[in-house]
């Protein structure tokens, strides 16, 4: 897919229509994912002359840290797959305003809810500069580097052995509510970043991690054999017992860095396994609401009307790494293409709201827009459509790049990834996506919703006192 300058001049103007998007046209994707950003880009304010140092790349209140260092991964994205880089400043100066005294992501106006998550997507932000080839203001990537290896160092000192063999804890600071919550995006977060440094610098002390992380996750219940993926676990309980609500993000952030690693490894058997195996998991979940089909929603809470600020964010991840995925695992490519343009579509017709007309809204699979608005909502569009242009990119175009004296080779096998029919008959997880019927779906996103009793393989089971549990990173 090659873009023209004649779309690229649009980039910057936003539509005023009702928003308007064919597939199969680059200037239509074009101006459809510049109008979402802008929209997004909208609700920034932090970069005026009057705000304070410390507030300066962040979001308006109620929006936790967190958020804007999702946003700024988002709009790399957009830069990456636009050439658009009139955004670019405002990106960089955000970067580089919460980075904190040590240069790690731990601003100390932001310690009473700082968690390893929060931390992470920082990090995620500058890995994605990094590897797509974004320069810094001293004109190199390699602050991008510096910054993702001093979130890694802070994080791999905090791997507590203390409880349930292992695992970084949600909240940095014991003082934090959720403190002794360990939960799937903080060590999932890990695992990725370990998995992205892994690969971009061939560091074994990285490929170790990226496994040992995985490893303790799995023995910990995390996920199960199908591979669908739960919150948490609690380790005043030593983590015996799991709290089994389902979010988009965390499949998608063990997505990612199952497929860094599939990448790194030649299309390592072991790697595709788990990769494939996500990916089914997340159609069956996530993609399968009766009359929807391949249409991305939060099943945990879009249906009640109870997503929280976070939760309006999460489908921009699953999103965002579904495509990324695909780039470097191409195996998956066409089955991710066709779940990103269903839901792109029905995403672009949420985008009907608002005084401008193309505000978007939440629930894509109503067939219009829904009342509900937000940054989160936003930044989901606009990962969701702009995916289409990734995907439509150029071979090789969009691969993430390696440090100096790293070689990716070919993938050798020859595996595809099949979606299953709705009618298909039930089936795990495994390689080859699982069947999608509506009851067996219905049954286990009812089973993920709440706290089971979890056989731990190797953990001593300790006093079953269940303490403060919070899930979904709503604070």
């Amino acid at each position: 897919m090659h873009l023209h300058l004649a779309a690229l001049a649009t980039l910057s103007t936003p539509l005023t229509t009702a928003l308007n998007l064919d597939i199969n046209s680059t200037s239509s994707l074009l101006n459809a994912t510049s109008t979402i950003a802008y929209g997004l880009m909208s609700w920034y304010q932090n970069n005026a002359s009057s705000t304070p140092p410390t507030a300066i790349g962040t979001l308006p209140a109620p929006l936790y840290w967190w958020e804007a260092g999702a946003v700024w991964g988002g709009m790399l994205d957009y830069w990456a797959y636009t050439n658009d880089t009139s955004y670019n400043p405002t990106v960089t100066q955000a970067l580089l305003a919460q980075v904190g005294p040590n240069n790690d992501y731990m601003p100390p106006a932001y310690f009473t809810s700082l968690g390893n998550d929060d931390q992470a997507f920082w990090a995620f932000a500058v890995l994605t500069a990094l590897e797509y080839g974004y320069l810094s203001p001293s004109n190199t990537t390699d602050q991008w580097l510096d910054l993702a290896v001093a979130v890694w160092n802070t994080q791999v000192r905090r791997w507590d052995t203390t409880s349930c063999g292992g695992g970084l804890k949600w909240q940095v600071f014991q003082s934090n509510a959720g403190w002794n919550y360990k939960n799937t995006v903080s060590n999932g977060a890990f695992f990725q970043i370990s998995a992205r440094l892994a690969r971009y610098t061939g560091n074994q002390t990285y490929i170790d991690w990226a496994g040992r992380s995985w490893d303790w996750m799995n023995a910990t219940g995390l996920f199960d054999a199908q591979y669908n993926v739960f919150d948490g676990s609690d380790d005043l309980i030593n983590c015996t017992r799991v709290d089994h609500t389902a979010w988009t993000y965390n499949p998608a952030i063990l997505m990612y860095g199952s497929a860094m690693m599939y990448n790194y490894t030649n299309g390592s058997a072991v790697w595709e396994e788990r990769l494939s195996g996500l990916l089914g998991a997340s159609v069956r979940n996530f993609f399968s609401k009766e009359n929807a089909t391949n249409v991305l929603y939060e099943f945990a809470c879009e249906p009640e009307n109870t997503c929280n600020n976070d939760q309006f964010s999460f489908k921009a991840y699953m999103s965002r790494w579904l495509a990324k995925s695909a780039i470097i695992a191409p195996y998956i490519l066409p089955e991710v293409r066709t779940l990103l343009t269903r839901s792109a579509l029905a995403a672009a017709q949420s985008c009907s709201g608002g005084t401008n007309g193309v505000t978007c809204g939440q629930k894509w699979y109503i067939g219009g827009y829904d009342g509900s608005y937000g940054v989160g909502q936003q930044l989901s569009a606009l990962e969701t459509v702009q995916a289409l242009l990734a995907l439509g990119s150029e071979q090789g175009r969009l691969a993430p790049r390696v440090g100096s004296g790293v070689t990716i080779g070919q993938a050798t096998r020859t595996s595809t990834f099949v979606l299953q029919s709705e009618t298909a008959a039930p089936g795990g997880g495994g390689g080859n996506g699982g069947a999608r019927t509506a009851d067996a779906n219905g049954a286990n996103r009812e089973r993920m919703r709440s706290w089971d009793a979890w056989p731990v393989l190797g953990l001593p089971v300790m006093a079953m006192v269940f303490g403060a549990g919070v899930v979904g990173m709503g604070r």
